[in-house]
């Protein structure tokens, strides 16, 4: 039985150090909805932008109102009024919430948890059963809330063109390709996890050295570049593939690591637009030079130059989760889990993603059981 009052966290994106927690109702499934008691949130850098006020590059995605943020959680299903899960269940949440199969489309952008539909940093959430999927018994609550954008947006990296069901982990011939993954952050990690349970050889870089010890030692990763070390990291990146190129890249930089992408592609490879952590925009454009930025990089002819696909990736649909899920069981595959804070910790908790400390994803632990 759920209780009457619960307690939440909302933005009225200005800040996260404006967050702020209140007591409200505890609210009620309808038909075809389940009541879902939340155990885990994982945090993505969506949620500080979206606490900031600064997720603003998706015209049909805003909020005029104070929001629940967040949008990745592992929870157990207390009150259904649905035939497709029943109370006890499991869950994990799927980011867009009408994005069930194939490729995603623009009006699915409108059903984005935590923003602009209300979030998953509360004690308790009504959701439609059908956006749900169930969770192996094998993760644990923190290791599951961490797969809906991170280990969704990885796995649809690697396997958008490729059919549900005839995954990377149906190829035979991966040992002699090259996936890139830019960062130690969650969706780097998540991809580096699958892309080496696949067979593929793997590249990741960061400013850490530390960071990439552990991805050497703990997560197999073949070559490692720390890009403080060597800035112009394309020149290890085309050693370690003697010349060849990667053949997938996560592209998770932005402005300042769009041209190195081009120029580590394997001929006929895949560059991955993720994120952009290192700006949306150039920040010092020549003087005097008012070329739009994407002129300027001329990706027309960096595509032509390596036959490249340039893709945005935005998160999976629910027939990807599941498919990766699939495939996670088979090959016990276990998110890495940086660091859990507190409930009360939220603040602190976003903190620490902002600062770039994480290796791996950051997680609220909201409750036990």
């Amino acid at each position: 039985m759920a209780p009457e009052k619960m307690k939440q966290w909302t933005t009225a994106l200005d800040g996260i150090d404006k967050l702020e927690m209140e007591e409200v109702d505890v609210p009620s499934p309808g038909e075809g909805e389940v009541l879902v008691k939340i155990h885990a949130v994982s945090l993505n850098y969506r949620d500080n932008e979206v606490c900031s006020g600064e997720y603003n590059h998706h015209s049909t995605v805003a909020s005029k109102q104070r929001l629940v943020p967040c949008s990745d959680m592992c929870g157990t299903v207390i009150d259904s009024k649905s035939n497709l899960l029943k109370t006890g269940a499991r869950v994990a949440s799927i980011f867009l919430q009408t994005h069930l199969k194939g490729p995603v489309k623009e009006e699915d952008m409108a059903s984005g948890i935590g923003l602009p539909l209300p979030g998953v940093l509360t004690e308790y959430r009504v959701f439609p059963a059908v956006s749900l999927v169930q969770i192996p018994d094998y993760l644990s609550n923190e290791e599951a809330s961490c797969l809906p954008i991170a280990g969704v947006t990885s796995w649809t990296s690697l396997n958008w063109m490729r059919p549900i069901g005839q995954h990377i982990g149906t190829d035979k011939d991966l040992g002699s390709k090259f996936v890139l993954l830019q960062g130690t952050g969650g969706v780097a990690i998540a991809g580096l996890q699958v892309a080496h349970a696949a067979g593929y050889k793997t590249i990741i870089t960061s400013s850490s050295d530390d960071k990439l010890k552990r991805a050497t030692e703990e997560l197999k990763a073949d070559h490692t570049v720390n890009y403080k070390t060597y800035w112009e990291w394309q020149e290890p990146v085309m050693k370690a593939t003697n010349g060849r190129g990667a053949d997938v890249i996560f592209e998770t930089g932005g402005s300042r690591t769009i041209r190195k992408s081009f120029d580590s592609i394997a001929f006929g490879g895949i560059i991955n637009c993720i994120g952009y952590l290192s700006g949306k925009s150039d920040e010092n454009p020549d003087e005097g030079d008012k070329t739009p930025p994407l002129q300027r990089l001329n990706v027309n002819v960096l595509a032509l130059r390596r036959n490249v696909t340039l893709r945005g990736i935005i998160n999976g649909g629910k027939d990807r989760f599941e498919e990766m899920l699939t495939y996670y069981k088979e090959k016990e595959i276990k998110p890495v889990v940086s660091k859990v804070f507190a409930f009360e910790e939220a603040k602190d908790a976003m903190k620490y993603l902002a600062d770039g400390k994480h290796f791996g994803k950051v997680v609220i632990k909201v409750s036990d059981k």
